[in-house]
């Protein structure tokens, strides 16, 4: 089986956020079981120079843009077994920053008719194509319409996957034409109240439709998950999966990790408490083990829950003996929200603001909880990264938390978990992460639990294989 990644960015060439984490950890999990992927990404101007300096130049090709031709350079590059395929050309990639320029929509236009084009040219015809966000939402769209029947593209099957679905890719109709070079007979392949709109395209035109969890997938088909394209969804549903993501066990590993302050296992975990002291005196906190120390590494914005710890986090520190450690930045009234908890509070609240990788990892090692309570979220991957260190996260039951965070009430979870959206709800499960902590029997056995939890890609890999051998039936 040959299956083709195509994807707007991936780890560790270049990325902004969990496509990233993906499109760099799923296809060398395929192939270590011995599936035939290559990826295929744009050369961006941000991949980093160690890399650059790898690349190696395979041909040229020209790429059609409507009624134009753009030159195409393909580089090729290795990594833990899996070829990925650059797509270069500086009109449209040697920019500032992968996103957020005035003709995205022209930008990947291209790279999503690239990443067709160059089959010939690297002699690997895929027997799956396999697209991710609207990014690469027109692949499928193009080989539907102008590929299908070519000589060289018979027979093969595509699967677009959706990342974050409040993201579609929405422009103006002027497009149409001009720049994606749709024929009208195709319009309603991609236009959606009343606009050109990526992502719908891609559920349209794809033989499979998949999530990032089983739970955002139910959850999409729902008005108030879906941004609008529930109609669509639901037409489609007879397409759509959802497979939960991993993470990169290797990479986030308690034992061999050198980021953090000491390292442990789940055989023994005791340095654990060594990671949690050496933090709590970094941060200006009071060294205590006596205390729970509950982390908070996210961006600081309404739909991550942020305005629930708004409400009820200082009425937290009146009522118990609790210590909050927060990374990250966001919308002001929120920083500032911080930013006077921590002046308050200052033995209690240390926040750091901005993301800085390095202490993130050492907040997932060192505290004892993990706070998520996120309004939707399709997978997450702060929490199963808080599980590999053996913190257990306290998160609202939506999406991939749901999926992956199971409530040890009954003594069999691996975290806390909530179901409302409501400020109370979330302060109920913080204050029995507390009780539990204060259980040191009941603590060690949860922490244990944690650190045994299987949060690699195998499963995820396996379920995506089943998936293609389905498709291709």
């Amino acid at each position: 089986m040959k299956v083709l990644f195509v994807a707007s960015e991936a780890n560790p060439w270049v990325a902004s956020g969990g496509l990233g984490d993906v499109a760099g950890s799923l296809p060398i999990a395929l192939r270590r079981r011995l599936v035939g992927c290559r990826v295929v990404l744009p050369l961006y101007e941000s991949v980093k120079e160690q890399f650059k300096d790898k690349l190696k130049f395979i041909t040229s090709i020209s790429v059609p843009v409507s009624w134009r031709r753009q030159y195409c350079g393909i580089f090729e590059a290795r990594l833990k077994g899996v070829v990925f395929y650059f797509i270069d050309n500086q009109y449209y990639f040697k920019r500032d920053g992968i996103y957020g320029h005035y003709d995205d929509a022209e930008r990947f236009a291209f790279f999503a008719r690239a990443a067709l084009e160059i089959i010939p040219a690297i002699e690997w015809k895929p027997d799956i194509i396999h697209c991710n966000d609207w990014q690469s939402a027109l692949t499928p769209l193009y080989y539907s319409c102008y590929y299908a029947r070519r000589p060289g593209y018979e027979n093969i099957k595509t699967v677009f996957t959706i990342h974050n679905i409040q993201y579609q890719g929405k422009y103006g109709n002027e497009l149409l034409q001009d720049v994606l070079g749709i024929a009208p007979e195709h319009y309603d392949l991609i236009q959606y109240d009343g606009i050109v709109n990526f992502l719908k395209a891609g559920i349209e035109c794809a033989n499979m439709v998949t999530t990032v969890s089983p739970s955002y997938a139910r959850e999409i088909l729902d008005p108030w998950y879906s941004h609008g394209l529930d109609p669509i969804l639901n037409k489609r549903s007879w397409k759509l999966c959802g497979i939960l993501n991993g993470i990169d066990t290797e990479s986030y590993n308690p034992e061999t990790d050198e980021k953090i302050y000491k390292n442990y296992s789940a055989s023994d975990f005791s340095g654990k408490a060594e990671n949690k002291a050496q933090l709590q005196k970094d941060m200006g906190l009071d060294v205590r083990g006596d205390v729970p120390l509950i982390g908070i590494v996210t961006r600081l914005v309404g739909h991550k829950g942020v305005d629930l710890m708004a409400e009820v986090l200082e009425k937290s520190l009146w009522e118990r003996d609790l210590q909050y450690v927060v990374l990250g930045s966001g919308e002001w009234q929120y920083e500032s929200f911080f930013r006077e908890l921590a002046a308050k509070y200052p033995n209690k609240v240390a926040l750091r603001l901005g993301f800085v990788p390095e202490l993130a990892r050492k907040i997932y090692a060192g505290a004892d909880l993990f706070l998520m309570p996120s309004k939707s979220e399709p997978c997450g991957l702060s929490q199963m990264v808080a599980l590999r260190y053996g913190t257990l996260p306290i998160v609202r039951e939506t999406g991939g938390l749901r999926d992956s965070i199971t409530d040890c009430g009954d003594g069999e979870g691996n975290g806390f978990t909530f179901k409302t959206y409501d400020a109370y709800d979330m302060l109920g499960a913080i204050y029995r992460a507390d009780d539990a902590f204060h259980n040191k029997e009941l603590m060690n056995t949860l922490v244990k639990r944690a650190l045994e939890c299987d949060m690699s890609w195998g499963k995820s890999a396996n379920e995506y294989i089943r998936m293609y051998k389905a498709l291709l039936k």
